[in-house]
């Protein structure tokens, strides 16, 4: 039987991921296909890889994202996104997919003509750094002469490249849709950052019913896409989440 496994964007919020796939071991559940967008983009890669989530863990922790190092110059954007290469080389060492222990889909968003590519052949690295390059902050990465921005942009939610082969779906998504009131848009800006927020959440729950099992934590809305100092939290919340939702549902994974 063929499982899929579909994890958001996130930024932080991504670590849950890791919880996600810890939880998933325990019970014995081991997803064959894989499709990833930005934060996701990058777990996905990693656990199709073969690496551990105690590593995954580590990378997640240790990983500087605004240190002085990365910051562009003359580029769209403050961080450099190709300064994360190496490091994702040091997990990745042979930067290809078909060397990858599970299969594996990595989208990202053209940022120039406004489609949406998926990722799954040839160089690995470039990809998961195009996916993960959340607008505004990472310069775009270019792959083969394209130019391409952070998947979330045109779809959190991945779960369509799994559908043709997987069996059961297993959804994770990590974004949240945070409850406010009117008094905490209090800026153009706020405004805006919500309309964005609005559209990236409805899509991708839209997708929801594709999925055999969906694990969202909704404590997640308390952390931010830059809050690279709760990763543990963010990984408890994964972690328990699943295992809340894998003993409650443990019928609809049998074959």
């Amino acid at each position: 039987m063929n499982t899929g496994l579909v994890l958001s964007g996130g930024g932080a919020r991504g670590a849950a991921h890791i919880g996600v796939i810890k939880a998933l071991e325990e019970f014995g559940i081991s997803p064959t296909h894989i499709s990833g967008t930005s934060a996701g983009a990058i777990i996905g890669a990693l656990y199709a890889a073969g690496v551990s989530w105690s590593d995954m863990l580590s990378f997640f922790k240790t990983i500087s994202i605004f240190q002085t190092t990365r910051y562009a110059r003359n580029k769209p954007g403050f961080i450099n996104s190709e300064k994360f290469y190496d490091d994702l080389k040091a997990y990745l060492p042979n930067d290809n997919f078909e060397d990858l222990k599970k299969t594996l889909f990595i989208t990202a968003a053209n940022v120039i003509d406004g489609s949406l590519k998926v990722f799954s052949k040839g160089q690995l690295i470039k990809p998961i750094i195009a996916s993960a390059s959340f607008p505004g902050v990472f310069t775009p990465t270019e792959i083969n002469g394209k130019f391409y921005i952070d998947g979330g942009t045109l779809n959190n939610f991945p779960v369509e490249p799994l559908q043709k082969d997987c069996d059961k779906i297993i959804g994770v998504y990590v974004n949240p849709l945070k409850k406010i009131s009117i008094k905490d848009l209090k800026h153009s800006y706020s405004v805006v950052e919500r309309a964005y927020k609005i559209k990236v959440a409805s899509e991708s729950m839209l997708k929801f019913p594709i999925c055999d099992l969906i694990i969202s934590p909704e404590e997640l809305i308390n952390y931010g896409t830059f809050d690279m100092n709760s990763v543990e939290a963010i990984f408890n919340l994964g972690y328990i989440a699943t295992k809340k939702v894998l003993e409650e549902n443990k019928h609809i994974l049998e074959k």
